[in-house]
């Protein structure tokens, strides 16, 4: 960070009338005291009334009404802005987060006094959970430390993000569920926007050299490898629009294809499917009425247990017809189980 910055980020700080110490920003921008004495020094030089008040509990203020004019926002509008930041801080990796926080102060320091306090009240009123557990389709660990996988996701999103806005192309490893090891070839991709689902960040681009119809991909961002922005320009996408995509159309897509290329075939009962069909992943399957009580469902999977658990917890009327050699598993596992309450 420059002086320069520095000494605009103080002034965001001060924006709101607070007493700040010069040992609290230096703490806060990793530089000594006797730097922040001089930054204070120069931001007075420059005309900004930033007044010292001395004593044990004294410390640095600004003018009340130097900074910037207020922005004209009702209150709705004003807690729906602080809402979205709120939301944003909430989610597990929240792209660009110093800069959250610095939109925030920016925001508070434009609005009227009387506004201010929706910034207390909005953080004390309105919370935001995180996802909870997804029993069907539990995610992998982390290789390592999950702190550190975070910031390599948050690394990816941003330079994602960043390669969008900019036009530029993308180089980066994927660790795929579907290919063992991290051996992969890198992918040349020219990003054309990001999608957040479930708490997920999906990366969406068209690769290079990709011969599939029309050449866009979705890559998830906690399983990107290494990746770096270059200086090679991007062909825009004036057809790509995100919002396309929404209500899980990608997912669907997604979907179609693993069913052709992993079929996974189950006999259910028509109560059964329509169980399944509110369920936001396996509602994406294919359904087909066979005769007065019989459904096939159709998806695509990889793992043969992740289908036994999904059959076991339908109960009965529920079997797998296809693969042959899975139909075999579930038959040896159930037969243990009754085995085992004889």
């Amino acid at each position: 960070m420059t002086r320069i910055e520095r000494g605009f980020a103080i002034l965001l700080l001060l924006s709101d009338g607070r007493l700040v110490t010069a040992p609290e920003l230096a703490e806060r921008f990793e530089v000594s005291v006797r730097t922040i004495y001089r930054d204070m020094e120069m931001l007075s030089a420059t005309g900004v009334p930033v007044y010292a008040e001395r004593g044990v509990e004294g410390g640095y203020r600004l003018m009340e009404g130097f900074f910037l004019p207020p922005v004209s926002f009702s209150r709705d509008e004003a807690v729906a802005v602080l809402m979205g930041l709120a939301l944003a801080r909430g989610l597990r990796v929240p792209p660009f987060p110093e800069k959250l926080e610095s939109a925030e102060q920016k925001l508070v320091s434009v609005l009227p006094e009387r506004m201010r306090a929706l910034l207390t009240e909005t953080r004390r009123l309105i919370g935001f959970e995180g996802r909870p557990l997804d029993a069907f389709h539990p995610e992998e660990k982390p290789e390592g430390d999950p702190e550190t996988a975070r910031a390599t996701e948050t690394r990816a999103v941003e330079i994602f993000i960043k390669a969008v806005l900019d036009g530029t192309q993308v180089r980066f490893g994927y660790r795929s569920t579907y290919r063992r090891g991290n051996n992969a070839p890198p992918v040349e991709a020219e990003p054309q926007g990001v999608l957040w689902d479930r708490d997920r960040w999906y990366l969406i681009g068209r690769k290079i050299g990709s011969t599939r119809s029309g050449g866009q991909r979705f890559w998830r961002a906690d399983r990107i490898i290494d990746i770096e922005a270059t200086t090679l320009r991007a062909q825009p996408s004036p057809d790509f629009d995100v919002r396309k995509h929404l209500g899980r159309r990608w997912l669907a897509d997604a979907m179609a294809a693993w069913a052709k290329s992993s079929p996974v075939r189950i006999r259910m009962t028509p109560v059964q499917a329509e169980r399944l069909r509110l369920d936001w992943f396996f509602g994406l399957s294919s359904f087909e009425r066979v005769g007065e009580n019989e459904v096939i469902m159709t998806y695509g999977e990889v793992d043969a247990p992740y289908v036994m658990q999904l059959v076991r917890w339908l109960g009965p009327g529920a079997e797998i017809l296809e693969p042959s050699e899975w139909r075999e598993q579930m038959k040896n596992e159930l037969e243990r189980m009754r085995a085992a309450y004889a």
